[in-house]
Parts: C-alpha cells; structure tokens; sequence
C-alpha cells in the first residue's frame, strides 16, 4: 500500500474524471451475475474517493451511467438505481465527515423518483461542503450535455438577448454541466478499453489520458496512485512547445 504523504501536491491534478468500466466483465470472469461487478464496484468508489480528498484532488468527475446505459436489461438498471440509492444513503455522513460536496452532470430528471429524491437530499446536506466536489455523472452523455448548452444559447439569441457573432468558447463553457468548474487534468479509464465513450467531450480537450487493464472492481488506492504518479511525470504543453514552457528562447 502506497503512502500518500509522498506524494507532492503541486503534482497532484486539480480535477480527476474517471470512466469506471469493466464491472460486468469483472463478474463474468468469475461466473457471476453481472450486478455482482457493480456491487463490488462500489467499493472502489469509496476506495477512490477518500483516495482522492486525502492526496488533495479538489474535483472527482464519475461517470456512472450514461445516456446509453439506458438499453441495457431491464433488470441491470434497475439493480443499478438500487445501488445508487443505497451509495448515497449510506455514505452522506462520510461525505459531511471529509467535507465532500456532492453534484450531479447528466439528465437527472430521467432517474426513478426514489433515487432522484434521495440525490437531491445528499446534494442539499453536503452543499456548504468545501473540501473536494465529487460529481456523478448520472444519465449523462457528452454530446447531449452540447446540444442542451447550444440550445440556452440558441434561444438566448432567438430572444435578442445574444447576437451569434458574439458567442465564445466560454459562454458554451458555462451553459454546461460543470459550469463553473475546471475541465479535468485527468482522465483515467479503467478495463483495457481505450475510448472516451461520450464522456466530458468538450471538457478532456488538453486532458492527460490514462488507460489501465485492470477492471474498475481491482481499482482501488493503489491503482489511483500510480494513475496520479504517472500524470505527475508528463509535460502539459497545451500546444506550445517543451522549451517554451520551459522559458527557453527559441531560435
């Protein structure tokens, strides 16, 4: 088990996003029902949130369930939204414990109205919390999270309130889910998958990207670690060059 107090926190990334996947494939190798991987997938969340706000990450961005994950089998989602609910009834104290505010991406009006209200509860306990955000990324999908940022600005324009020449990069920024927010310094994927499956597309532009074959049930503070390690050791150039970064005059 690696010792957090090593870590420098100047290395740390402000903002970590995480795609958790690999949970059915985790069961199935085991020759357990699929639901059984999000089960112990659970556990890794807890794992890598109190990971997270001890090493100092100050956002913490999961992708849940997805717009997608919608056509799975009936009975998979449904087992899904029990898990939800009962991750958040159980873990609101940790949350007020670690000053953990917690907030929601996605379109959280799709959810079934018992685990909506008890999201809304957790969101309301823990919104004066200022130690780290922890967003769930719930009925989210990154091109739907667009088209509902550029029709606000559509119909601002429609109203005469905004005139297209003047739109920016920012004004579509704050028409987002994570308004207000930094976009992620990382993004790690879990289950030897290498895509970003619809997940914060306008956000993880400068991104550092972190694949791993270890399914998300196997992630824990160790696997994190080393995520963070490795982004420690890159150069974010932002499309300037190493030795402008640098300082170095270039010739």
């Amino acid at each position: 088990m690696q010792d957090t107090s090593e870590f420098d926190i100047r290395l740390v990334p402000s903002h970590i996003a995480i795609i958790m996947d690999g949970n059915g494939r985790w069961a199935e190798e085991r020759r357990k029902p699929r639901l059984a991987g999000h089960k112990a997938g659970v556990a890794s969340v807890r794992s890598v949130v109190e990971t997270a706000r001890e090493i100092g990450v100050r956002y913490l961005t999961l992708y849940a369930f997805s717009t997608e994950n919608w056509q799975r089998p009936r009975a998979e989602v449904k087992g899904l939204m029990a898990l939800l609910r009962t991750y958040l009834e159980s873990e609101l104290r940790t949350m007020l414990k670690n000053d953990i505010r917690l907030f929601c991406l996605g379109q959280r009006e799709r959810l079934p109205g018992d685990v909506l209200a008890v999201l809304d509860r957790v969101m309301g306990e823990t919104a004066h919390c200022s130690g780290m955000t922890l967003n769930l990324a719930l009925s989210y999908g990154g091109r739907n999270e667009m088209m509902r940022g550029i029709r606000k600005l559509a119909a601002q324009c429609v109203a005469g309130k905004l005139h297209p020449d003047s739109l920016s990069e920012e004004m579509l920024s704050n028409c987002l889910d994570t308004a207000g927010q930094p976009d992620p310094d990382l993004l790690i994927r879990t289950g030897g998958e290498h895509r970003l499956s619809n997940f914060l597309l306008w956000q993880v532009s400068y991104t550092e990207l972190y694949f791993t074959e270890s399914k998300w049930p196997d992630f824990r503070k160790d696997q994190l670690l080393e995520a963070v390690a490795t982004y420690g050791r890159r150069q974010r150039r932002f499309g300037k060059t190493g030795a402008q970064l640098l300082g170095k005059q270039l010739i």
